[in-house]
């Protein structure tokens, strides 16, 4: 069998992170736009559910290519304790930001009538200025409860990158409660969705620093403002992540796989 070699799982990756922003981002614009129903039809329950399913879809096409990272922090937590080569982990994070600005510019495309309308909100990325920091779809009586600092979204980050690697951990072991016939895919959109729901007031839900640096600088191309105000877009969407991911694996590695069944 021929072996598919660097380069084709960096399409793998490149083609994964397109889709997951594509349908990511897709339905953040869906909702800040909401071209189709009134505002308050679309709740944070839309843009959560979006987000899983473009993560499971994803990683189900680029799957078998590349093991579908599609996130710099899984490749860095993956070859800090699985054994994953450090010399692909530079090109893979290339490959995922890559694939990240297309599924802005994608995104872009497809709701760009609306977007210029809109005088190009931030649908790109998480944090200050982002569709979420307001009560969007409140109308006018709707009151946002606030924003959070950046050591509030920065904790908030930490823990949700944790439970994606926990999630992803859990998907592909075996001696754990052994996912059959290529289910993973949905335990770790399911993950996703999760840590949405639960834990992504504070922050937006990153948990992926292609996932928002890639748009992010994709949308200041096309003028949307503020986007790299200042260190916030660095710290809690980039850097905690991809620290948080890896000090995750440790924790899987400590409480649950010392106690699973031997094979």
């Amino acid at each position: 069998m021929k072996q598919k070699g660097l380069m084709g799982e960096l399409v793998g990756e490149v083609f994964g992170t397109f889709i997951l922003i594509l349908l990511g981002d897709g339905v953040v614009a869906n909702v800040g736009l909401a071209p189709r129903l009134a505002a308050p039809a679309y709740n944070w329950n839309t843009i959560t559910i979006g987000w899983a399913f473009a993560v499971i879809v994803a990683v189900y096409v680029s799957g078998g290519v590349s093991g579908a990272h599609i996130n710099p922090a899984v490749t860095i937590a993956l070859a800090v304790k699985r054994g994953f080569p450090w010399a692909k982990v530079g090109p893979y994070i290339g490959a995922q930001f890559v694939g990240a600005f297309l599924g802005a510019l994608g995104v872009y495309l497809v709701y760009r009538e609306g977007l210029v309308a809109a005088g190009m909100p931030n649908v790109w990325a998480t944090g200050p200025g982002s569709v979420f920091g307001n009560s969007f779809w409140g109308g006018e009586g709707g009151a946002a409860t606030g924003s959070y600092s950046i050591l509030n979204a920065g904790i908030a980050e930490f823990f949700g990158t944790m439970v994606l690697l926990w999630g992803v951990l859990a998907s592909g072991d075996e001696r754990n409660m052994g996912l059959k016939n290529n289910m993973g895919p949905f335990l770790v959109g399911f993950t996703v969705l999760a840590v949405g729901l639960s834990l992504g007031g504070p922050s937006g839900y990153s948990i992926n620093p292609a996932r928002d640096l890639g748009p992010r600088i994709f949308g200041a191309l096309v003028g949307t403002k503020d986007l790299f105000n200042g260190m916030y877009w660095l710290i809690v969407p980039v850097l905690i992540p991809a620290i948080s991911g890896a000090i995750g694996i440790y924790v899987y590695d400590l409480l649950i796989s010392p106690n699973l069944p031997k094979k």
